[in-house]
């Protein structure tokens, strides 16, 4: 199975280290990062995709975070 996630978080280093603990348990990243200004918050959001082959059967209770 190919699993996909959509890793989002505020513009901050908090970000940067999710995508790369992401990456470090071998997740490959999928597109370009996104970006837009949460206008009630007064804050940058960002988001990337990240997609990873795993040998699990899914399941919607499947947690992707795991893989």
């Amino acid at each position: 199975m190919k699993a996909y996630r959509f890793i989002t978080n505020d513009d901050t280093s908090d970000f940067c280290h999710r995508v790369t603990e992401a990456l470090s348990k071998g997740w490959e990243l999928h597109g370009d990062p996104q970006y837009a200004f949460d206008e009630k918050h007064g804050v940058m959001r960002c988001g990337q995709a990240v997609v990873k082959e795993s040998s699990e059967t899914y399941s919607r209770d499947l947690k992707l975070g795991t893989l």
